[in-house]
């Protein structure tokens, strides 16, 4: 997808997470009977300017041990690095029922997102991004869990696709854990599925969270409809982080911008602010642990300062933009 949409792997782009709060596999706000599984499946790929990782996503999705039907939507966003004549040409094209939709109309992850659903084939709707990879038994661990619930969210892993000092910048819950915030759990844009029922029933992504966010506020939207959201802790994907610091950065304003565009959505539904406690403790690292700084002590990773520094300052620009104080 595009730099900067959604907030994957970033529970803290919403707030910090819960002490204590856990979500085992398939545990979800409200359960429910199950249902017969789907007869088709529809995985969703929002592109831009994506090559060469999105040719090492299509071969993760041709290891699938998933015995079922399904297809691929490569969504274009509007590349310039010629995708449509790549996927034309492509040698997975009938093993993955590989389809290419134009969705350059208008900016933004959720646009290409909510454009391919319009024209997938299949009653159940999985979405993964153009630069990770998935683990050969992801979809069908999503499709067991999706018996139970409306949406399912999945785990990611950063060890696979990363150096160690990358991978240090971004640290996970346990897949077991999902994805909680301070509020409401969310499912990451990059490891999610949805019923076509229940996503049209909510519809679809917001088209205007085109910085980040998007993911948290569709998982959150779902919730509050009173819709079931499971999690499978063994639908896994390999996450690809930014291995540039200046476009780490750039992502983690992003994510702090677009966590206040979320709580000014959902204040009145209920969401709170982050906790002062929460606030200060990112001021401090921010301060504590400025790399660039020569008497700071206590260093933590580069990137992990990026990632928290960033944040902050994004959610101080958005609440100057805003009027607001969220944290």
């Amino acid at each position: 997808m595009p730099s900067g949409c959604g907030s994957p792997g970033l529970a803290s782009s919403v707030g910090e997470r819960r002490s204590g709060h856990t979500r085992k596999n398939a545990v979800s706000i409200d359960n429910g009977s199950a249902q017969a599984g789907p007869e088709f499946v529809s995985i969703i790929i929002p592109v831009y300017n994506g090559l060469p990782d999105l040719d090492e996503q299509l071969a993760g999705l041709a290891e699938q041990d998933y015995q079922g039907s399904y297809e691929v939507i490569v969504s274009d966003n509007g590349s310039k690095d010629g995708l449509r004549e790549h996927i034309s040409n492509h040698p997975l094209t009938s093993r993955l029922g590989l389809r290419y939709v134009d969705s350059s109309a208008k900016r933004g992850a959720p646009f290409a997102r909510n454009n391919a659903a319009k024209v997938a084939k299949g009653e159940f709707l999985a979405f993964v991004d153009q630069d990770d990879r998935v683990y050969p038994g992801w979809l069908s661990a999503l499709v067991r869990t999706a018996a139970d619930y409306d949406a399912v969210s999945g785990a990611l892993e950063v060890t696979s696709l990363n150096t160690p000092e990358v991978a240090l910048s971004r640290p996970l819950p346990a897949p077991e854990d999902g994805f909680p915030t301070h509020w409401l759990p969310y499912a990451n844009g990059n490891n999610t599925s949805y019923w076509r029922s229940a996503f049209e029933k909510i519809g679809g992504y917001d088209e205007e969270l085109i910085i980040a966010g998007d993911d948290v506020d569709i998982s959150w939207r779902l919730q509050l409809a009173g819709l079931r959201f499971g999690h499978a802790s063994d639908a896994l994907v390999a996450y690809r982080l930014r291995h540039d610091w200046d476009a780490a950065w750039q992502q983690s304003v992003n994510y702090g911008y677009g966590a206040v565009q979320v709580y000014v959505k959902h204040r009145a539904n209920g969401c709170p602010r982050l906790p002062w406690q929460a606030t200060l403790q990112s001021l401090l690292m921010t301060v504590r642990h400025n790399p660039y700084i020569p008497l700071t002590r206590n260093r933590i990773p580069h990137g992990l300062w990026v990632l928290h520094a960033g944040v902050f300052v994004g959610r101080i620009r958005a609440s100057l933009r805003y009027r607001t104080y969220y944290g």
